[in-house]
This record gives C-alpha cells, sequence and structure tokens, in this order.
C-alpha cells in the first residue's frame, strides 16, 4: 500500500492543478483572438466604460501572460473611468491605455 500512495498523491496534485487554472492561450492564438474581437458596448458613456472594462477582464482572463498583463491594466484603467460621473476618459487616462496596446503589439505583430 505504501508503494500506491505516491502515486495516488501525484494523480490527486495533478488533478488539483490541472482545475485550478483555466488554460492559457499562446501567444499567437492570443493574438488571432485579439484580432478577431468584434465586442461593441453599448448605452451611454459611462455603461460602455464599465462594457468595455468588464470585457477587458474576461479577455485577460483567457490569453497569454504576455499579453494579458497589458489588457488587464487596460482593464483597471477602464474601471477606473466607469467611476466616474460622465464615464469619460482624461489624456492621461488615454496616453496609459495607449501604452498598453503598444505593449500588446509588441506581442503581436
Amino acid at each position: 500500500m505504501k508503494k500506491l500512495l505516491p502515486a495516488v498523491v501525484l494523480v490527486a496534485g495533478l488533478l488539483l492543478t490541472g482545475c485550478a487554472g483555466t488554460p492559457k492561450m499562446s501567444i499567437p492564438d492570443s493574438c488571432a483572438f485579439l484580432n478577431q474581437d468584434t465586442f461593441v458596448p453599448t448605452g451611454n458613456q459611462q455603461q460602455q466604460a464599465e462594457q468595455i472594462a468588464k470585457h477587458y477582464q474576461e479577455v485577460a482572463d483567457k490569453v497569454a501572460p504576455e499579453v494579458a498583463a497589458p489588457i488587464q491594466k487596460m482593464a483597471d484603467v477602464m474601471k477606473t473611468v466607469a467611476g466616474t460621473s460622465l464615464g469619460a476618459k482624461s489624456a492621461d487616462q488615454d496616453k496609459q491605455l495607449a501604452e498598453q496596446l503598444n505593449k500588446i503589439g509588441e506581442h503581436c505583430k
């Protein structure tokens, strides 16, 4: 029975780590996914900002970590924008979003 225990622990560990996180896409698959993304927000400017933030978050959870990090930062910026009374981006927030898009572009050429 002692010889079986390490095998059971190994299998259980593999099952647990397999369920712990959603598998991420490769960088090429992530880039293809982003190029096919046709999300269009609706509603007023604040509602659109909320929808964009949520969409960015969902995308960041699916794509390769190298691409997900800038998308997560974009989601965070849009959450801040959505928290304003008008849902309007400032010039600094536009700059932050552009910087993150450039980082994505470095991986998705």
